[in-house]
């Protein structure tokens, strides 16, 4: 897909992600507000060690039909989003990486705020993405684990 020619973006990928490029790529001339979220990869663990890296897994197949639905609800509580990016990374992605990033235009700051905080929080809660925590001498997967929810549920 060519994300010029949409105001929709979602992706997986094995790729570091770019969090100013999604940023100019959602700005519009007809939004006065562009929010971005990156949650990057962090040293504390609830394993209590020092996390190295973290490895992520998915079918991404599965995961960006999971995101569209994200966008597509989104939109339809805030109807005048301009452009709409959710990216997620898979494999392995180390400390102060980029593991997700949500950018959000819109006419007004209120609307690009709150469906910016959806679209994570939905993320997170409705697309199946698991998370091993690698540390020096071990790893293990993500105790964060939790129940998969409907889009529509959050």
């Amino acid at each position: 897909m060519d994300p010029n020619e949409n105001v929709d973006w979602v992706q997986v990928t094995e790729s570091p992600l770019a969090g100013d490029d999604l940023t100019r790529w959602a700005t519009r001339p007809e939004c006065g507000a562009v929010v971005t979220f990156c949650g990057t990869a962090r040293r504390s663990s609830t394993t209590g060690h020092d996390i190295v890296e973290l490895d992520y897994e998915t079918s991404i197949d599965l995961a960006e039909n999971r995101m569209r639905d994200v966008v597509r609800v989104a939109r339809e509580r805030w109807p005048t989003l301009g452009a709409v990016a959710i990216h997620h990374r898979i494999g392995r992605v180390v400390l102060e990486e980029a593991a997700v990033v949500v950018v959000v235009s819109a006419p007004h700051r209120r609307e690009a705020f709150e469906a910016a905080q959806f679209c994570i929080d939905t993320v997170k809660s409705s697309v199946p993405m698991w998370k091993r925590e690698v540390w020096r001498g071990g790893s293990t997967w993500s105790q964060e684990a939790h129940d998969i929810v409907s889009v529509r549920d959050v």
